[in-house]
């Protein structure tokens, strides 16, 4: 059996691309993007809103494609659409994906979770709340992967096509929360070894379409909290107040009432977009802030501890040590 090489996921000689050739990588991800080829891998980096991103892809058979994927910015665009039959797995190994739903709904993705879809509302911006997101996807071009995994492993018998009638429906993405055999495999992929990394994810690949196989997508509907983006948009800009200015204290209740919404509502809303309670997560900001200025600054304990919202250098001691494992004396020392 021959397997012509070409694909939309490769240029005829075996690279691996992520999107078809026939569009430059800039009007991919925004014009800050660039394509290369390191060390055997395609990558594509894009910059800007003060972070970068990355995607490693590697072409492990022909239409099948494995990208390893590495965010550090709060949002991207995306002008990626084709014609062709896609069906792509994304797992998140951390941070977290604001994901548009249809109807005027964000869903959202975060680590351990699992999200199958046929890229047919891949065009946008996309959003990453925490500024952080990595992961794998593996990316199957339907024209050319079936007959590749035949001829790779004579007798694999799942149908792709019936995978994806099974998964995506009405442009709307299959999410699989926490799942720790779902995270099982694809954290074994995501650390494959690089010396046997493409043969390695080849298999790894077909155990998660064999995973997909074995489960009811029926069963797990109702797993996924969808928030209006209105209350997400009230949500955002609260958010955006109070980590404005850290040496302030917010409460969360002025942020609910600033946001037009019941205290519990808020912290529903809140804790779906950024992973966290507004509480913890307005915490964690403080501390990194913190811990960033005690690497890169001289400035005194008790300064970075008020430009943090502590009033007390005691008590800021005490919550970076619970934060960190070590006071901030120690965490500057120890370099």
């Amino acid at each position: 059996m021959s397997v012509r090489r070409k694909s939309i996921f490769s240029d005829g000689d075996g690279t691996a691309f992520p999107f078809s050739l026939g569009a430059a990588s800039s009007s991919v991800l925004g014009a800050d993007a660039r394509l290369a080829s390191v060390a055997g891998e395609t990558v594509l980096r894009v910059e800007g809103d003060g972070g970068f991103g990355e995607m490693r892809f590697i072409e492990v058979l022909p239409g099948v494609t494995v990208s390893f994927n590495d965010f550090r910015m709060e949002r991207c665009v995306s002008s990626f659409s084709t014609d062709c039959d896609v069906l792509c797995i994304d797992w998140c190994r951390e941070g977290r994906i604001e994901q548009p739903m249809p109807g005027g709904s964000y869903a959202y993705v975060s680590s351990g979770d699992l999200k199958v879809d046929d890229r047919a509302c891949h065009t946008g911006e996309f959003v990453f709340p925490t500024r952080r997101y990595r992961g794998v996807t593996i990316s199957f071009d339907l024209s050319f992967a079936p007959a590749s995994i035949a001829q790779a492993l004579p007798g694999f018998a799942i149908d792709l096509f019936e995978v994806k009638r099974r998964f995506c429906r009405e442009g709307r993405p299959f999410l699989l929360h926490a799942s720790k055999q779902a995270s099982h495999i694809a954290s074994e992929l995501y650390f494959a070894p690089v010396k046997v990394r493409k043969a390695y994810c080849q298999i790894k690949s077909l155990e998660l379409l064999l995973f997909l196989d074995s489960i009811d997508p029926g069963a797990h509907a109702g797993g996924t909290e969808y928030y209006p983006r209105s209350k997400v948009a009230r949500v955002k800009k609260a958010h955006d107040l109070m980590v404005s200015n850290l040496s302030e204290s917010i409460t969360v209740e002025q942020a609910a009432k600033d946001a037009g919404m019941s205290l519990t509502a808020f912290k529903q809303c809140f804790k779906g977009v950024y992973g966290s309670s507004p509480a913890a997560y307005v915490r964690t900001v403080r501390m990194e802030l913190a811990a960033k200025l005690l690497r890169e600054t001289d400035r005194k304990v008790a300064e970075i501890g008020a430009l943090v919202g502590y009033d007390s250098p005691s008590k800021f001691s005490v919550a970076f040590k619970e934060s960190t494992g070590v006071t901030p004396s120690e965490y500057r020392h120890r370099g």
